[in-house]
């Protein structure tokens, strides 16, 4: 083969490879977008919950176990939307009862600690 037919060979394969990575790099892009969009609605389908059944005071407490403790906040969340959705919620939830469910649910999370204290000294 001439030297001349290895480069058109080589450019192809280069430019095949280029188009390749690109390819790919759309894929990975596009599938980025599109666990971000769901990530952004699921997160508007569960504030929209929240509200349709928090009155303000109660989101008000809730906002403000978001920003103190984003782990207990979001073991709440999940149980109130769960609660929404099997009809245990009557009507709009107030200060009050979100405390008693922030109480049932510290109980249940609740960790004790002990500590023993060992007299070993050797004198």
């Amino acid at each position: 083969m001439a030297d001349a037919d290895l480069e058109a060979i080589r450019a192809r394969r280069l430019a095949q490879i280029q188009g390749d990575q690109i390819e790919g790099e759309s894929d990975v892009k596009s599938k980025a977008e599109q666990a971000r969009k769901a990530a952004e609605q699921q997160e508007n389908m569960k504030n929209s919950i929240l509200s349709q059944v928090l009155d303000q005071s109660a989101m008000a407490r809730l906002s403000n176990l978001t920003a103190a403790k984003p782990e207990k906040a979001a073991m709440v969340e999940n149980t109130i939307i769960q609660m929404a959705r099997m009809g245990q919620i009557a009507g709009k939830m107030n200060d009050e009862a979100l405390k008693e469910l922030l109480d049932r649910i510290s109980e249940r999370t609740h960790k004790t600690t002990t500590v023993k204290v060992a007299d070993n000294f050797c004198y």
